[in-house]
């Protein structure tokens, strides 16, 4: 009789990291809910979560390297691969080679992936998928509170607030145990679409999409204008409202209204809200932050927050709901193409001589940054760029904008390698798929939505064959003549002290402490620091203490409506798939509860087309074409319509317009046209 193996571990999938645990008896493996990580305290999970075992038992797991689509021995793909990249590069330089890592990779491996690329390959190439997720969010905290970190209080805070605005967000659909935080407080949500989420608000506000700066500039106005700013904490503790006060004069209300389609009594009962709230958070999603604006639209949500006193306050504070597992810790420690470990800068002197003196090189080794993730893709195979790209945990064919033209460039290499559980649309095209292990078949840490970080732990064995990121890894850097190590506990120890004095300071954090606590929040520089759960109580984060107003103005989305393409699309998800759908399309009882992609579109412009739900129907930009189911429903605004991106062929449409701060593409607004199928 087998014995049952219990592991206290974290869902596979978004920011939440919900606990819970696995059971393995024999080959039967099941899931319960933790009730001890505050996340999803009560048992909460999602249907995702719920189904999550089904991952590790899919019949569609890759259990032998590939070469050319053929199995191979490990020895013959990794010597193959080893040897094309030393080819590749004493042809075209270290920069001919690139990488691309993903924001659901462990610290460990974000980590390793960064060392990797700067000290093995040489490369300054190197970026990864969460430049799509939350990075115009980022940039605009780093200018304003001088951190990044997602939610800089505890998740369970929201609960005693007495209002949530949330601009841009789904959660209802996208991270379901997330709702219970929020039955406290009254929402109001921001989105074009009555979204599950909306359904649950007090007030929804519904603009055009690629509107969302105006409608912050505009509820910034009426702040002012009716007397609710928080005079005393602007000015103890922020600096440069003046700037903003008087950039925000012609955002008269009703102007406003035109522009973003908002009712002005709907904007005044917001705000009024907002200001009598002893307690009130301010909260983005990708919604607002996917657009060639996003950091600026940010920006403006954040003066808001400011002018009414609520970063800093117990209870009260700006946050961004980050998308992936590890989207937070993804970017904190080496591969996003202007980092170092701690969420030190590339190009800042002191920073590159601490971490290379961790790496054993000397400063002056270390490539500097490289090109962010879209211009990455885009640049793959042509003359100036890499003709050769590693891929961690990304499948870019389905989740990169204007997707068609990204996966040319990827059939234009020389060398494509993939690791992957699955054989994705991207490991499809590689030259060499490495099959690697999975969440549940490995320990590392995540660091959730909050910088709390927490611990996975292996629960059970891989499938014979298959081995993880670190250790490929660490076999490509040994043929490339460097010594990587491929144990997670090893790796994390160095990444602390990588990450030691800076931002994100991880040194004091060790997975026994994870484990007595139930989770460490950074900083945390040294054993005896208990974390700092809220870093902006006392003093944020700048030179001088203060946050900063910016000043931002509203410009029109890169692409608007015109005769040939007369309707907005904009993008999301759904609540039964995750990202690019690569596992969980493989799920039964997901994929029956989402089977295919669709076109949600409003009756009025549905009968003005003559389609009917349940049509095909074909969506059309300047980029490409993507078919669809036809969903009717009056959740949806006249002009737009909307796509769930799980599927190859929603970012065959999406515009890859780039914001000027944060590299983020304009996943979230373009211009298209739709018609039936005949």
């Amino acid at each position: 009789m087998s014995e049952d193996r219990t592991t206290e571990t974290h869902c596979p999938y978004c920011a939440l990291q919900c606990g819970m645990t696995i059971t393995a008896t024999g080959t039967d493996i099941t899931i319960t809910p933790r009730t001890d990580v505050p996340a999803n305290s009560g048992g909460a999970l999602c249907q995702k979560g719920w189904t999550a075992a089904d991952l590790l038992t899919n019949g569609e797991r890759l259990t032998t390297p590939l070469l050319h689509g053929r199995p191979v021995a490990w020895d013959t793909a990794l010597d193959y691969v080893a040897d094309r990249l030393t080819a590749i590069r004493a042809v075209h330089g270290p920069d001919g080679v690139a990488v691309f890592g993903g924001g659901g990779l462990t610290n460990e491996k974000a980590y390793q992936l960064g060392k990797f690329a700067r000290v093995a390959l040489g490369t300054s190439q190197i970026d990864y998928n969460g430049r799509f997720c939350m990075s115009s969010a980022a940039a605009a905290s780093l200018r304003a509170f001088g951190l990044d970190r997602g939610l800089p209080f505890p998740i369970t805070d929201l609960a005693e607030t007495d209002v949530v605005l949330l601009a841009g967000g789904n959660v209802a659909e996208t991270m379901p145990p997330f709702v219970r935080h929020l039955t406290g407080p009254r929402l109001i949500v921001i989105d074009p679409r009555r979204t599950a989420t909306a359904k649950l608000a007090w007030l929804h506000l519904q603009p055009t999409p690629g509107t969302d700066l105006a409608l912050a500039l505009g509820l910034l106005h009426l702040v002012i204008a009716e007397g609710l700013v928080d005079e005393d904490y602007v000015a103890a503790r922020t600096s440069g409202f003046e700037q903003v006060r008087t950039s925000l004069a012609s955002w008269w209300p009703e102007r406003v209204e035109r522009v973003t389609g908002v009712p002005v009594a709907r904007m005044r009962e917001a705000v009024r809200a907002l200001a009598s709230a002893g307690r009130a958070a301010v909260l983005t999603g990708r919604g607002a932050e996917q657009h060639a604006k996003g950091t600026d639209t940010v920006t403006a949500f954040i003066n808001l927050a400011l002018a009414l006193g609520l970063p800093g306050r117990p209870g009260s504070g700006y946050g961004c709901l980050t998308g992936q597992g590890n989207g937070q810790g993804g970017r904190e420690h080496g591969q996003k193409a202007d980092q170092l470990p701690g969420y030190r800068k590339i190009d800042d002197p002191a920073a590159r001589e601490h971490v290379a003196a961790i790496w054993g090189v000397r400063p002056e080794e270390l490539p500097g940054p490289g090109r962010s993730a879209y211009e990455l893709l885009d640049a793959l195979g042509t003359p100036q760029g890499p003709r050769a790209l590693l891929v961690f945990g990304s499948n870019p064919v389905v989740s990169a904008p204007r997707s068609a033209h990204v996966t040319e460039r990827l059939d234009a290499l020389d060398l494509l390698v993939v690791c992957d559980i699955v054989l994705s649309e991207t490991a499809a095209r590689a030259d060499v798929v490495f099959p690697v292990t999975q969440w549940a078949e490995e320990t590392g840490t995540m660091t959730n939505l909050e910088g709390r970080v927490l611990l996975r732990r292996q629960a059970v064995p891989a499938p014979e064959g298959v081995r993880s990121d670190l250790e490929i890894i660490r076999e490509l850097a040994g043929r490339l003549g460097h010594r990587f190590s491929a144990e997670p506990r090893e790796v994390f120890e160095e990444l602390g002290r990588a990450s030691a004095g800076g931002v994100a300071d991880y040194a004091g954090i060790t997975y026994e402490r994870i484990t007595e606590e139930t989770g460490v929040f950074w900083p945390c520089p040294s054993p005896d620091d208990p974390g700092l759960p809220r870093p902006f109580l006392d003093s944020f984060a700048t030179p001088d203490g203060r946050a900063r107003f910016v000043p931002v103005e509203h410009r029109p989305a890169a692409e608007e409506p015109d005769d040939d393409y007369p309707v907005y699309l904009t993008t999301g998800r759904v609540l039964a798939q995750y990202q690019s759908g690569a596992q969980t399309r493989r799920i039964a009882a997901l994929s029956k509860a989402a089977p295919e992609p669709f076109v949600e579109l409003h009756p009025d412009l549905a009968e003005q087309l003559a389609i009917t739900a349940g049509d095909v129907v074909r969506v059309l930009s300047r980029r490409g074409e993507s078919t669809g189911v036809a969903r009717v429903s009056d959740s949806i605004r006249r002009d737009t319509v909307f796509m769930p991106f799980h599927w190859e062929g929603a970012n065959r449409l999406t515009n890859p317009a780039l914001d000027p701060s944060s590299r983020m593409p304009e996943f979230k607004v373009c211009a298209v046209r739709v018609e039936k199928v005949a």
